[in-house]
């Protein structure tokens, strides 16, 4: 066997020791290295090293009772990461299909997620039926109304990082690739609400884009409209943005958010 084997073979081991240890400290509440090494099969060792990871990353953290580890606070952020994306989701969904009914084409709703938007739900109108499944994808900050929309609601600095980390990569003749122009665009984004792309990531599709806030008014996700360009022409983008704010509003209006 190759030694890359060995190790990747050696990390899965692991890390399923890892999850095991959370696992049971999730069970038991609190315990001690020599009893987790006991309970795992595992040499004390083993579980001292794993627990100092663990630690180190705020996912266990020792008690009163030095030498006693519980679960960590870390923990709870990750959770709560995933507990507000599902919070969109299902806030997002009835509003998304109501939308989607009205004006007759594909609704998604997508995250920011590293440097990409993730599509985390979607709603197809009567006219999109025949669509294709966005949901799970990543797709390109800098080319889609959504990933506009993200980009522009984030800090100046992370604004920068995210622009490098998408290296502006070209998809069609449209899609923006000079940091300044993006700028320019992201800025007006952010003056008029909402965000277009007119054949920008694939030739031939459209979509325009609001932001989606949280109680704190902080933009968490995109509500975008999409369709085919000769049906979801610049006009009838620019003919649905109080449909398509609204829709946006209202999503926020149920995560708590109050004002505009």
């Amino acid at each position: 066997m190759a030694t890359g084997e060995k190790s990747g073979g050696s990390s899965l081991h692991s890390v399923e020791r890892a999850l095991n240890l959370l696992e049971v400290l999730a069970q038991w509440g609190e315990g001690g290295v020599t009893e987790l090494a006991v309970e795992l099969d595992v040499h004390k060792s083993t579980i001292f090293r794993l627990l100092g990871a663990l630690e180190s990353r705020g996912l266990v953290d020792q008690t009163e009772d030095r030498g006693k580890y519980r679960l960590g606070f870390g923990l709870v952020r990750l959770a709560g990461a995933v507990s507000a994306r599902m919070d969109i989701t299902s806030q997002a969904r009835p509003v998304a299909m109501r939308l989607s009914n009205d004006i007759g084409e594909t609704v998604n709703i997508a995250v920011l997620n590293e440097h990409h938007a993730v599509n985390v739900d979607q709603a197809l109108g009567p006219a999109s039926v025949s669509a294709q499944n966005w949901v799970g994808r990543q797709t390109p900050l800098h080319a889609t109304s959504s990933g506009k929309v993200l980009m522009a609601h984030v800090a100046a600095g992370e604004r920068a990082r995210l622009m490098k980390a998408t290296k502006l990569v070209t998809f069609t003749e449209r899609t923006i690739t000079t940091a300044g122009e993006l700028g320019r665009e992201l800025e007006a984004i952010v003056d008029r609400g909402y965000a277009t792309t007119e054949g920008e990531y694939e030739e031939g599709l459209n979509a325009i884009a609001v932001p989606v806030r949280d109680a704190q008014g902080s933009v968490v996700a995109a509500l975008s409209a999409s369709g085919p360009s000769y049906r979801f022409t610049l006009d009838r983008m620019e003919e649905l943005v109080p449909s398509v704010k609204d829709a946006g509003e209202q999503i926020s209006r149920r995560l708590g958010h109050i004002g505009n």
